[in-house]
């Protein structure tokens, strides 16, 4: 946020008073507040999320009758339904919504839905996107069903579908597995799904919480040729590789550094200075979300 040259930090809301004060000291913030309706009467545009999921509803809502634009950590809600009543209450206020998806914004993922797009891998035929990390349970409320709604699925899930959504389309039908296989706690630790797109292409998807050396890879399989992104997921500054394999011509490799959030940041607040909507909205939350619960529901 200190990097965007046309806004600052003023207000910082922590339920923790001296989290708050330590924040708003650390990045110049002039105030800083544990009570979210004294914070919401500060004098600021934009109001970024970050809280634990459970809170979203209600601070969402609440943002949206101050008459903030807001981004929010995704997955955007506990379930659909919340969702949609705080897409109505921004649309009702004239807010803008959008969601922290920094997928999307990587120039390597822009530049393969760029081949997507002008078919040059011709019909496609699956896409895939991995997200394994390692993250042992503990005191963290992501393994607190309550308060996180779900494990790997709910946490880094969201992001494979919406890249895949991104990528190839609508999805029309999702299914998988969940399970425990490593780590025994409320919430899963692994989840993997196929899905069909509308286009009639597939894709698949495999999240989990226990494989701290994993590969984690996006590939786009299609009748002209292939692609593959290597080093991007689950990596914040590194450099990431794009490999692009055409029929009848040489394979080809890129590799590009790029901060994702900047970027996601950077075109959120364009879209909020010039009050349009913003390349991620609020109903993309909303259908990640019912992705997510049908995957869910087939699991059960």
């Amino acid at each position: 946020m200190q990097q965007l040259k046309k806004s600052r930090l003023v207000s910082v809301y922590s339920s923790d008073p001296e989290r708050a004060k330590f924040i708003a000291g650390k990045f110049a913030a002039e105030k800083s507040y544990n009570n979210y309706d004294e914070f919401l009467n500060s004098d600021f545009d934009a109001l970024y999320i970050s809280s634990i999921n459970s809170n979203h509803y209600e601070q969402v809502i609440k943002g949206a009758l101050a008459g903030k634009h807001i981004l929010c950590e995704k997955p955007l809600a506990l379930s659909s339904e919340q969702a949609r009543l705080m897409i109505k209450s921004c649309e009702e206020n004239n807010v803008l919504l959008s969601i922290n998806y920094l997928h999307r914004f990587h120039p390597l993922v822009s530049k393969a839905k760029e081949l997507i797009k002008k078919f040059l891998l011709g019909k496609v035929v699956s896409i895939s996107a991995n997200f394994n990390i390692n993250f042992a349970p503990g005191n963290n409320y992501r393994f607190k069903k309550e308060l996180s709604g779900g494990g790997a699925l709910r946490d880094i899930g969201t992001h494979m579908l919406d890249l895949l959504r991104y990528l190839g389309g609508e999805i029309d039908e999702v299914k998988g597995f969940m399970d425990n296989v490593v780590y025994k706690s409320e919430v899963e630790d692994f989840a993997a799904g196929l899905v069909k797109f509308s286009n009639g292409s597939y894709g698949s998807f495999n999240v989990t919480y226990n494989t701290p050396k994993a590969f984690n890879r996006i590939e786009v399989l299609g009748y002209k040729g292939c692609l593959s992104i290597e080093n991007l997921i689950g990596k914040k500054f590194e450099s990431s590789k794009l490999v692009i394999n055409l029929d009848g011509e040489a394979k080809k490799s890129f590799r590009r550094r790029a901060n994702k959030q900047l970027y996601l940041l950077r075109s959120v607040q364009k879209s909020f200075l010039n009050n349009e909507i913003p390349l991620i909205t609020g109903n993309d939350g909303l259908i990640n979300l019912q992705l997510m619960e049908e995957f869910e529901r087939k699991c059960l």
